[in-house]
């Protein structure tokens, strides 16, 4: 399996799947949360709205993750999923990786072959880029570890330089 991290806007990515920084509620928010619903269209939201309504009656628990069908993006899937939020109390690097790790479940269960995700965590919720990097590249080196057939290519598409560099470090350091 293939990691890679790429600066860009992941809501034009030609992967499968794509993930989506999540709040629990599924139902849109900002930053990448908002801009993929946004380029999505409304489809999105009803697919996010109908898992509420049936499996999801709570929310999405932090450090899972969930796919729906992707609307009118490029890709087939979106895996949202939710990550602690610092600012809340919510400091367990573990559940920072379980976001990652579920997430790559998810792509793969719906038949992905590849996805990129976002820096989960990284934005408002208060991590620093360098944890976040750190998790997510361990988390997607690990699965790949134990799914050796499950995904082609993970592909980090992250918001900035700065983030961009710190996954880059994680990469190069491992």
């Amino acid at each position: 399996m293939r990691i890679e991290a790429v600066t860009g806007d992941i809501t034009e990515q030609d992967t499968d799947a794509i993930g989506n920084a999540a709040n629990s509620s599924l139902l849109g928010g900002g930053g990448v949360d908002g801009a993929i619903h946004a380029a999505a269209g409304p489809d999105l939201l009803a697919a996010c709205r109908a898992l509420r309504a049936s499996t999801l009656p709570d929310g999405l628990p932090v450090g899972d993750a969930v796919v729906t069908p992707a609307g009118r993006l490029r890709a087939r899937w979106v895996v949202h999923a939710v990550g602690p939020n610092r600012h809340a109390g919510q400091t367990d690097p573990a559940l920072l990786r379980s976001a990652f790790t579920r997430s790559l479940d998810e792509a793969a269960a719906a038949g992905a072959r590849t996805v990129a995700l976002p820096a989960v965590g990284a934005g408002v919720y208060g991590w620093s880029a360098a944890d976040v990097a750190a998790e997510a590249v361990g988390a997607a080196r690990d699965w790949g570890a134990a799914h050796p057939d499950g995904l082609d290519l993970v592909r980090f598409v992250l918001f900035s330089e700065p983030v961009r560099a710190a996954f880059e470090a994680a990469l190069a350091a491992g």
